[in-house]
């Protein structure tokens, strides 16, 4: 078979080396792949956003599944234009995967159907907005509408940071169009727990839960990064509260996605806070995360494109999807000064793996055969294990073993894991 794989990132890196354990795989084509990808699979500098061309490529090279994984293309109809030519995909249509590409429809479909979701406003004019966050409790959780790369939400301590907030979105339109509607919500406690799914439509299965770090600096400290690490499974994530999760929110939307005459087929992502009064949905998105996927499919134990496929052909329930008795760790090694300003194309040295780690390439390119820095984010290190600390303690090794210039990475992922199951 061959297979498209749609994105360039540590999550593509991690699909695509996933998908290629299945024996009929014969080749994989990546658009536009980097260049730790490119070792894996056959890249060709297409923006994953470029859906004619896209098409077209896969038109051409005869193209027999393909997986499209970023949210941007998805929101644009990249399923719906390789379907309309006959490609089966992996991922939801573009009527589906507004529930990512606008949060004012996500926080409507959730109170339209009672899914528990935070209390909210929904704000079109600058002065009403601001008149609101003058008097809501604090703190306040402003979102802009759109696709913001994961940057659109701010959580304003004080009434000033929530102006200030409000006004970068609507006024200085610092996230584009995304900011012309914003979203101001009340402020959610409890633990994070991401959850990705694979959905037909009918049928939910759940994977394995994780536990994702945002913050750039150690004790959860510093601006707001796509991500430096994750653990699978989440302790806070018991099987009381999955069941909770399934009766709540996730069959509830996934049915009233179909009633809206918007079915989901593909990943979808639920990110939750085990609140108080019982989980509730933070946010939804149309795809798998990042990193959370780098943690949760070297878990996975039945093969990937068997359930993608049935994922599209809405033959969900007739599978048995098998996950190890593991845990695992990523740790992503980022450059420095991300998430701002960082200098790249620093050539990286890397270690071999044994056959329970894992090395997914997320900012790199290629000089001839030289691996040079190209993001922020640079790669994972990820390790699985049998115990929770065996997955932290090989991750942080394997990552130690890989070097470039103004390499940086949290210390500390995975330890409020470790405080929460109490493992010495």
């Amino acid at each position: 078979m061959k297979l498209l794989v749609v994105g360039g990132g540590g999550r593509e890196h991690a699909i695509i080396q996933k998908l290629k354990e299945n024996p009929s795989v014969e080749t994989i084509y990546a658009l536009p792949g980097n260049g730790g990808i490119a070792r894996d699979a056959e890249c060709h500098p297409i923006k994953a956003t470029d859906i004619p061309a896209i098409v077209d490529f896969a038109k051409t090279r005869k193209v027999d599944f393909a997986v499209v994984a970023p949210d941007d293309p998805l929101v644009l109809g990249a399923a719906d234009a390789l379907e309309a030519e006959g490609i089966p995909v992996f991922g939801p249509k573009k009527n589906a995967a507004i529930i990512e590409g606008s949060k004012v429809f996500s926080k409507e479909l959730m109170g339209k159907y009672h899914i528990p979701t935070a209390e909210y406003q929904v704000f079109t004019q600058l002065d009403a907005a601001l008149e609101y966050v003058r008097t809501a409790p604090l703190p306040a959780v402003v979102k802009a509408d759109g696709l913001a790369l994961g940057k659109g939400v701010i959580i304003a301590q004080t009434r000033e940071e929530a102006e200030a907030a409000v006004r970068s979105m609507m006024e200085d339109k610092v996230f584009g169009e995304s900011g012309s509607r914003v979203v101001i919500e009340e402020f959610l406690t409890g633990p994070e727990v991401s959850v990705l799914s694979f959905t037909d439509g009918e049928t939910v299965v759940p994977m394995v839960s994780s536990m994702d770090h945002k913050r750039a600096l150690d004790g959860d400290k510093g601006p707001n990064t796509g991500g430096m690490g994750t653990v699978a499974p989440n302790p806070y994530y018991t099987d009381e509260i999955a069941q909770v999760c399934m009766d709540t929110i996730f069959l509830p939307t996934i049915r009233a996605m179909k009633a809206e005459g918007r079915e989901f087929r593909g990943c979808l992502y639920f990110g939750l806070m085990l609140t108080p009064k019982g989980p509730k949905v933070i946010e939804y998105n149309c795809r798998f995360g990042d990193p959370e996927t780098q943690v949760v499919l070297p878990l996975l134990d039945t093969d990937l494109l068997t359930i993608m496929q049935a994922t599209q052909a809405g033959r969900l329930r007739e599978l048995d999807i098998r996950w190890k008795k593991a845990s695992a760790c990523c740790v992503v090694l980022a450059s420095d000064g991300y998430p701002k300003k960082y200098q790249t194309g620093y050539p990286i040295t890397l270690p071999p793996t044994g056959e329970n780690d894992k090395i997914y390439i997320a900012g790199a390119k290629l000089d001839g055969e030289t691996l040079l820095t190209g993001g922020g984010r640079v790669l994972g290190a990820v390790s699985v294990r049998p115990t929770l600390r065996e997955a932290i303690d090989a991750a942080y090794a394997l990552a130690d073993g890989i070097h470039f210039e103004n390499a940086y990475c949290r210390r500390d992922i995975g330890q409020r894991a470790l405080a929460a199951r109490k493992e010495d």
